[in-house]
């Protein structure tokens, strides 16, 4: 089907909802179904219209042009017209753009340490407060929810609920190897290290989002140890919970509270859960996540901070900007995350002019 097609067939379907809303026929559910569609795509016919009557001008203004008297005016009127009709088009081509229905959503982010033992959990570590610093420049909650301390600083794991307006459209192009360039603190020759770290973004599920049925779960209770395996609770609180179809399994004891342990295990389940279902439905983002994610091996990068530079480097973009202590103080991660998503934008409308 061609864009103008599309465009004829929302318009159509637009005025077909309104005569319905008018007619007063419809039973409850229909009516709050159709108004709920009807409202939609509102602003979606409004853009419509506004291109077509500024096509309509232009026609009738490189008209006028042929009468000399009114030539000059004509002409500097038709290029107003001319320059504007791109960005309608453009904005009714973005507004055709199937949402992501996970956009408006929190977000699970979990970060892991890759290549590069210490450095790597040191720059885990480094990774997650710069998440966390973010959330907080956006005004969004940052809730830890599991923290694996190596005890110098750096996290072999670390997972964060991160809740807001908007916050997954904004952190899912996060997901992927994080690769780091420096001179570690414990390197006493002052040679460059290289290390690497694993961030996930997950969306956060809600229960009607994702079924789990009790009996496809396993869970086992038991007491919580911190660091170096010593007891840090008397009683057993800490829980893991096996999906046992998906073979998923998540921990979590930093509450003292079994119940709090469960609920916030079965909120990371619910998650992982989701984001399988999403990639199992969409065999494009699958691939292209599998390409991110990988092992946390160096070779399987998005991004570099190079420190000795003050470089980051977004390979899938080719974007380099040279403001790392504002990226890993959270301000300055913006302009990559805008840059992000335009091309993704743009790769989409691509494929919709096609």
């Amino acid at each position: 089907m061609s864009l103008l097609q599309k465009l004829d067939q929302i318009v159509s379907r637009h005025a077909e909802l309104q005569a319905s809303l008018s007619a007063g026929t419809l039973d409850s559910q229909k009516f709050v179904a159709a108004s709920k569609e009807y409202a939609d795509l509102g602003p979606l016919v409004d853009a419509v219209n506004e291109l077509r009557k500024t096509e309509q001008e232009l026609k009738d203004t490189e008209a006028m042009a042929a009468d000399p008297d009114m030539k000059a005016m004509a002409e500097e009127e038709a290029m107003a017209l001319r320059k504007r009709l791109p960005e309608l088009e453009r904005a009714v081509k973005r507004m055709l753009l199937p949402k992501d229905a996970a956009d408006e959503k929190n977000a699970i982010l979990e970060i892991r340490a890759g290549t590069g033992g210490d450095e790597a959990a040191l720059f885990g570590a480094d990774l997650f407060r710069m998440y966390q610093r973010y959330a907080a420049e956006h005004g969004w909650k940052f809730e830890i929810m599991e923290l694996s301390d190596t005890g110098i600083g750096g996290y072999k794991e670390a997972i964060a609920t991160v809740s807001g307006r908007g916050v997954f459209a904004r952190l899912k192009f996060e997901s992927g190897v994080h690769r780091v360039q420096r001179v570690p603190a414990t390197e006493g020759s002052g040679r460059i290290h290289t290390s690497a770290a694993t961030v996930a973004v997950l969306p956060e599920a809600e229960e009607f989002d994702v079924k789990i049925d009790e009996k496809d779960l396993r869970i086992d209770v038991f007491r919580a140890s911190g660091p170096g395996g010593q007891s840090v609770n008397t009683t057993d609180s800490a829980v893991r919970i096996t999906h046992i179809p998906s073979g998923v399994v998540v921990s979590q004891q930093d509450e003292k509270s079994q119940h709090k342990n469960k609920a916030k295990a079965m909120k990371i389940l619910r998650a992982r859960l989701y984001d399988a279902e999403r990639q199992r439905r969409d065999d494009a983002r699958a691939a292209d996540r599998k390409g991110q994610v990988g092992s946390g091996d160096r070779s399987e990068r998005i991004r570099t901070y190079n420190f000795p530079q003050s470089r980051v480097t977004d390979h899938r973009i080719n974007l380099t900007l040279y403001n790392l202590a504002e990226v890993m103080e959270g301000r300055g991660l913006d302009e990559i995350i805008d840059a992000l998503t335009a091309d993704d934008e743009a790769s989409r409308l691509a494929e919709l002019a096609g």
